[in-house]
């Protein structure tokens, strides 16, 4: 996937293309079955592949009150729309000039000027340019002026109801249900980190941990204990995860994210990028009066982890 982060960046012969536009959050299956109807689009035309996105979500700017966390970085976005398949995508920098654009010179400048687009999909409550005056029907009707298509893709409703979206799955991940976040995703929740040095507790009590960076990429969970995989060097281990401040001991930093590789004890990690990926909730986070109920705990919660993911 080629990917471009200012207009001017886009070459002058690109195109023509097959575009979609939003906010991609966590490029879960809502956002999958636009990408699938836009591969399609493109494929029957002999179009490029083009997911239009913002670097932030816009409220961050137009109401930074109202701005949820995000549920992936840019770079994990960018990674999952590759993962999906589109030719390219325009990351752009959601500034005050953006902001301002009328609907018409939203499409002027980006939809035809950069990238030629000759088919455009987006969700049934698609909004565009200054204030977000601009609806699908004027989507639409500049399609008319310009010699672009609309295309409508209908949203993602589970049997039926609630339809998925970015803020179902963080409400699901604030409860810990990481298996129904799972579900509406298309895969497991994850952050992404460097692995830190710790105060080595875990290795003292036989159970050696992967402590990931306070600066983390992704949107980690509600405290608790699960089980899950995590990921380094190409390879997928199973592991029992940790998140919390660990109320036993004194002096843990908030949300911090520890996982015990199952059965691997030799592993060097420290310094490395891994990924650790939520498959299913074990407990809630407790306090223990000593250290052997806690050891007697996460021998149990390791041998749940084994069983869950076996």
């Amino acid at each position: 996937m080629i990917t471009f982060t200012e207009l001017d960046q886009v070459p002058d012969a690109f195109g023509p293309s097959a575009v979609t536009i939003g906010k991609f959050d966590g490029v879960h299956t809502g956002h999958r079955a636009v990408v699938a109807a836009l591969l399609e689009e493109a494929a029957a035309a002999g179009l490029s592949s083009v997911a239009v996105t913002f670097d932030r979500n816009p409220l961050s700017l137009i109401n930074p009150d109202r701005c949820p966390a995000s549920l992936v970085s840019n770079e994990q976005k960018l990674g999952l729309l590759a993962d999906a398949g589109v030719d390219a995508a325009l990351l752009l920098r959601f500034d005050q000039t953006l902001a301002q654009l009328t609907p018409e010179e939203f499409v002027t400048s980006i939809l035809v000027g950069a990238l030629h687009a000759r088919t455009v999909l987006v969700g049934e409550d698609f909004r565009f340019g200054h204030r977000g005056l601009g609806t699908v029907a004027t989507l639409e009707s500049f399609g008319e002026v310009y010699g672009f298509s609309v295309r409508v893709v209908d949203d993602v409703r589970p049997g039926g109801g609630r339809r998925v979206s970015s803020t179902w799955i963080r409400e699901l991940l604030e409860e810990g249900d990481v298996r129904e976040a799972s579900r509406l995703l298309g895969r497991p929740p994850g952050v992404r980190g460097v692995v830190v040095h710790g105060a080595k507790r875990g290795r003292e009590l036989g159970f050696p941990t992967a402590n990931l960076s306070p600066d983390s990429q992704g949107l980690i969970p509600a405290d608790g204990v699960y089980a899950g995989w995590l990921f380094w060097r190409g390879r997928r281990y199973p592991a029992a995860i940790s998140v919390g401040n660990n109320p036993t001991f004194d002096g843990v930093p908030q949300k911090q994210v520890e996982a015990y590789v199952l059965d691997e004890t030799d592993l060097d990690l420290y310094d490395d990028e891994v990924e650790v990926q939520f498959v299913e909730r074990i407990r809630g986070m407790v306090a223990f009066t000593g250290i052997e109920p806690l050891i007697v705990q996460m021998t149990d919660d390791v041998e749940r982890a084994r069983r869950m993911l076996s």
